[in-house]
């Protein structure tokens, strides 16, 4: 899973409930011999949980240094995916006849400081501190960037949930700023859509605004510090390239011109009508509501970025569907395929992100659905694509380009069920489904569990935007009804969660040899909620279509909403 725009352990720290943040910890582990190390990856096991388990065997090997896209070993595990997507019996459904979808990613980082310049009318330039009062992003579409106009302020920069942040200002040919995040008072995957800055700056450029700046917000300070996103800036940016080479943005033309702090936006407020410690106070409280107002200065900005293309790849294949009618409609299983490399070494001294979770047990789950399907006698009446995608982990870049440019036309596909991240060191009775409220989905999804005794369960987690921060999101925004599945918080899996996300998520430790004993038996079961779903959406006699009214479907202009 990508990770979260704020410091995680800090995040679930003032996310967790007081119960949670009371408990024990867990005993660290003791360190394990290689001999113990192998008696727990070499341990016999039934015929379906072995199968399951090899694929994390080989997916999460050192020998694969953590399968960062671009990274030959991210190339091997794609291999390794196609032979297996052909082993269960799935038709080519990348480029030219075989597997692979060549994904051309940019990285995009930034070439030295850049500038950021205020002018009030009939002032001098006034020149904010990078680093200090701003940082600057790096722009995928040039590698020179610079821009001058007037600044509007809109608050959140949100239209929408009976919200119009932009009410009562021009902002055509201007730069607009805005706080990150969402009200509190929005519903929970509501508030991470509007907390995306893919969506803030859709927003933006369609009132035509022609760049962006976030303002560091009072009411996120603690979780997510100014130094947060000067860091942040110093990291490459990744996105897919245009035939041109240039990096594809949200909203091409109105690019994200830096991030201000709270000491640099005092100058840029400097004689506005609405005073800084005022709007500053105000975006303290949960659900602020500010007044949009041109502010009385013209910002310069100026930044350099270093534009390098990477090759990687997602994997596809198809299972034609049975029906002479519906076979046309597409049914799309996904899961990332990538992880985050080789890093810092941990205690041990070990550099390797091996990703076991995160998410080798994903792409194992989709190729153990594959072979469900081949062994069950009985075709799909619908086709189901098996999709193993690339750059997750770089800002889901490689579900992006897929949704942007699809091997099957987009109007085939009727759904994704996305597999990501299932946390399986513990025997679950509950299923968390992100997105099953929105769409005929969800009540498909809660047969299922039924059927192997679990019921669903709500986000425990909503202040973490997960709804947006996995692959299925960027069907969503394609207006494909979408579901993210994961076993649920009931009985030990919140404990299992929090310590897999303090101890192990993104490090050297989310390793079969290092976890808690994975359960292979819930990973089964897991498998086995997923390919009924899977054959449900597949066999039905109406496509999934979203409630009427949803606000995704209604935002995307997807089947049954409106």
């Amino acid at each position: 899973m990508i990770r979260t725009t704020t410091p995680l352990a800090l995040a679930l720290m003032l996310a967790l409930p007081a119960y949670a943040q009371n408990a024990p910890a867990p005993a660290p582990a003791p360190a394990l011999t290689a001999a113990e190390r192998n008696a727990i990856v070499n341990a016999e096991l039934p015929a379906d949980q072995a199968a399951l388990k090899s694929h994390v065997m080989f997916l999460a090997a050192d020998a694969l240094k953590g399968r960062e896209a671009g990274s030959p070993e991210f190339e091997i595990a794609a291999q390794y995916v196609v032979s297996q997507f052909y082993a269960a019996g799935l038709k080519p459904a990348g480029d030219e006849g075989g597997y692979l979808q060549k994904v051309p990613l940019v990285s995009a980082k930034l070439d030295g400081p850049g500038t950021m310049t205020v002018t009030r009318k009939g002032g001098a330039p006034v020149a904010l501190e990078f680093g200090k009062d701003f940082v600057s992003s790096a722009n995928p579409e040039t590698p020179s960037y610079a821009v001058t106009a007037p600044v509007v302020f809109v608050g959140y920069g949100i239209v929408g949930q009976g919200r119009d942040d932009y009410r009562g200002v021009d902002v055509k040919g201007r730069i607009v700023a805005y706080f990150g995040g969402a009200p509190e008072s929005f519903p929970g995957e509501v508030a991470a859509h509007f907390s995306n800055p893919a969506a803030k700056a859709e927003i933006a450029a369609k009132h035509g605004a022609i760049a962006t700046i976030t303002l560091e917000s009072p009411h996120t300070v603690k979780a997510r510090p100014f130094s947060f996103y000067a860091n942040a800036a110093a990291r490459p940016r990744f996105t897919w390239g245009n035939p041109d080479g240039t990096g594809h943005i949200a909203a091409p033309g109105t690019p994200s011109a830096g991030t201000v702090s709270l000491v640099g936006a005092e100058k840029l407020f400097a004689g506005a009508r609405q005073k800084w410690a005022d709007i500053a106070k105000a975006a303290a409280a949960p659900d602020a509501v500010f007044k949009a107002e041109a502010l009385p200065v013209t910002v310069s900005v100026a930044a350099k970025t270093a534009l390098t293309p990477v090759k990687s790849y997602n994997v596809a294949g198809m299972l034609p569907g049975s029906d002479p009618a519906l076979s046309k409609e597409v049914v799309v299983l996904s899961a990332h395929l990538d992880h985050i490399g080789v890093g810092r070494p941990d205690k041990t001294g070990d550099t390797i992100n091996n990703g076991a979770l995160d998410d080798a047990v994903g792409i194992a789950s989709l190729i153990e659905e594959a072979k469900r399907f081949k062994t069950a006698g009985t075709k799909p009446r619908r086709s189901i694509l098996f999709l193993a995608v690339t750059a997750e982990e770089k800002g889901l870049v490689g579900s992006d380009y897929f949704a942007n440019n699809p091997t099957v036309p987009l109007s085939s596909i009727v759904a994704d069920v996305n597999l990501d991240m299932p946390i399986i060191t513990y025997k679950f009775q509950d299923i968390m489904v992100y997105g099953a409220g929105h769409s005929t989905l969800g009540p498909i999804v809660e047969r299922a569990g039924k059927a192997i005794g679990v019921p669903l369960s709500d986000d425990p987690l909503p202040g973490e935007n997960i709804f947006v921060r996995s692959d299925h999101y960027n069907f969503v925004r394609k207006g494909v009804p979408s579901v993210f599945l994961w076993p649920g918080a009931g009985g030990p899996g919140r404990a299992a969660y929090d310590d897999f996300m303090k101890n192990h998520y993104h490090q050297p430790s989310d390793e079969i040899g290092q976890l808690p004993a994975i359960d292979w038996e819930s990973g089964v079961r897991f498998v086995d909620v997923n390919y009924r779903i899977a054959r449900e959406i597949a066999d039905g006699e109406q496509r999934p279509v979203w409630n009427k009214g949803d606000f995704f479907g209604l935002t995307y202009n997807g089947p049954g909403a409106k």
